[in-house]
């Protein structure tokens, strides 16, 4: 099974949705807080709904449980925790949400989580996908695109 991560700057549209077209992304699963953000346009909910289903033939969910606090991410970009602190705190909060019981491993499969992040290295949609990998006890391939 393969679980994609991506994220959206640093993207044109036309590059953001080559890349879910390309990999067969089946769900698009965005773990932002705030996905209505005027960032990027084109990651609105409603317009990224749209574009998915009419260019990608993949659908649109938006599970915030599986986002990080507020509190918790602005802390990290203020410089006022670490990295590793952020992580032991989101994982933590993974763990207490029990997010592994909100998915199955169909939805999964072909899946693609969604953040703000150009790349995943410090970003929780990689660790995201780690942990359901983990919690799960599932042989996931995770992908990255970027």
């Amino acid at each position: 099974m393969s679980i994609y991560t991506i994220g959206f700057t640093q993207k044109t549209a036309k590059t953001f949705f080559t890349f879910i077209k390309d990999a067969k992304v089946s769900t698009l699963i965005d773990v932002r807080l705030n996905n209505v953000s005027q960032l990027t346009g084109f990651t609105k909910k409603s317009d990224l709904s749209y574009f998915l289903k009419e260019l990608c033939d993949a659908q649109y969910m938006h599970l915030s449980d599986m986002a990080p606090t507020k509190e918790m991410l602005n802390g990290y970009k203020r410089n006022e925790i670490s990295w590793q602190t952020y992580e032991d705190k989101y994982l933590n909060l993974l763990s207490q949400r029990n997010v592994e019981r909100s998915v199955t491993q169909l939805l999964l499969d072909e899946a693609c989580f969604l953040c703000s992040e150009h790349e995943p290295h410090f970003c929780h949609r990689r660790l995201l996908a780690e942990y359901l990998r983990t919690s799960m006890d599932l042989d996931i391939t995770i992908k990255h695109l970027f």
